[in-house]
Order: C-alpha cells, then sequence, then structure tokens
C-alpha cells in the first residue's frame, strides 16, 4: 500500500535571478508502506533537500506530497507540526539530544510535546529491542556516539511514526557501530510496520535497503529493488 508519494514535486532556490539554482527538478515518487528506502547520490544531487521537503521540515516551490493520502502543504501549520509530531520520525547524523535531559527524558520528549500518554509497555520493548534500558537515568555526556545516536533512533520510534525519515545517521560513527545501529533501525522498523527514507552516500548502507532511489542534479536517474 501507498504511503507517500509526490506529484511534480520541486525545489529552486533564488527564483528569478541569475543565481536560479534547481535543487529538485519535478519528482514523481510512490514510496510503499513498511519498506526500507535508500537514497543515494553525490553531494550536492538534492538528498537532504528531498528528505527535508518529505518530512515538511522545508516546503518545495511547486508540486504536491501526499503523506496517507493527506496534501501535506495544503495543511494549516498547526497542523503540519501535528502530523510531523504524531506520523513522521525523524534521525540525522547529529544526535540532537538535549544534555539537560536524562535518556528516558529524551526518548520520551515527542510525546510530552504533544501531551499524549506514554505506553509503557511499548516503551519497555522498544528501549529492550535497541538496547538501552539500563543507561535511561544516564545524560547524553555519559554516553557513546553509538549510545546516543540508538537514544534518538528511540525518540524517533516513541510515537508510533508511520515514516521514518534518517540523513546519514550513521555519518558519526565508526563502521562497527554504524553497522549496528542501522541494524536496530531496520529490525525496529520491520517489527513495528514502519517505512524508512534513509540518505546516504554509502553503497554498503545502501545494499541494506529493499529499495534504492538514486539522484542525480536534483533529478531521480534510478530506482530499483534490492
Amino acid at each position: 500500500m501507498e504511503i507517500l508519494r509526490t506529484e511534480g514535486l520541486y525545489k529552486t532556490y533564488n527564483e528569478r535571478s541569475e543565481n536560479e539554482v534547481h535543487a529538485l527538478k519535478p519528482l514523481d515518487i510512490s514510496v510503499e508502506e513498511g519498506l526500507f528506502y535508500a537514497i543515494i547520490g553525490r553531494s550536492g544531487s538534492g538528498k537532504s533537500t528531498l528528505l527535508q521537503i518529505l518530512g515538511g521540515l522545508d516546503r518545495p516551490s511547486g508540486g504536491k506530497l501526499f503523506i496517507e493520502d493527506k496534501s501535506i502543504f495544503d495543511l494549516s501549520n498547526n497542523e503540519l507540526c501535528r502530523l510531523r509530531r504524531q506520523r513522521i520520525g525523524f534521525v540525522f547524523q547529529a544526535y540532537n539530544l538535549l544534555e539537560e535531559h536524562t535518556v528516558k527524558e529524551n526518548i520520551l520528549m515527542p510525546l510530552h510535546l504533544d501531551g499524549r500518554d506514554v505506553d509503557p509497555e511499548f516503551f519497555d520493548e522498544l528501549v529492550d529491542a535497541i538496547e538501552i534500558k539500563d543507561k535511561l537515568n544516564r545524560y547524553p555526556d555519559q554516553l557513546s556516539g553509538g549510545e546516543q545516536q540508538r537514544v534518538a533512533i528511540a525518540r524517533a520510534l516513541v510515537s508510533k511514526p508511520a515514516i521514518i525519515l534518517a540523513d546519514e545517521p550513521t555519518g558519526n560513527l565508526d563502521p562497527k557501530t554504524g553497522d549496528q545501529v542501522l541494524k536496530h533501525l531496520k529490525e525496529l522498523a520491520a517489527r513495528f510496520k514502519q517505512t524508512i527514507l534513509l540518505v546516504t552516500h554509502d553503497m554498503e548502507i545502501a545494499g541494506m535497503a529493499d529499495r534504492i532511489i538514486r539522484l542525480h542534479n536534483g533529478e531521480i536517474v534510478e530506482t530499483k529493488e534490492n
């Protein structure tokens, strides 16, 4: 079942000027529920721009984006913020943890911001699966990089989003730790039937995906199944 699609989505910077930049040319993308997609391409190909727009963090210059059949840029700002909090989980290269809060508080932050109750059973299952149950009362500066990224993944998943967007999530990690983090992310998403869209330049990481979308100069030049 299709969970996300774009229709003629594009992004242009400095429109109608001599410095006009076509970061994304009109894209038609269809994303199926429950699959792991890798978005690949050279630096400057438009990967991160696309991910930011798919997450509603940036607006396109034109075209449509539908998530669960909702045209998200036709929503009000409040409705869009609510959709991001409830249906999309974000994992970035920078862990973006709040240093003054414990691991547990960091993980639960999206629920608190949305005024939602914690599902204790789901929370326990999540921290068990990602192997951080013994670190819930620690602070971010007491964790390794890999542990911090696992906390960031748990935070992205705790609200049970339909879609997980990850931008080079292992970029700050050594290869062994990065592999472990990706394994956790993929296993959890499969368990909870979530869709992953992950930006990477690493073909080994892309090889873990169900499908690969290759960008070049803001255009999709290849879409293939692994």
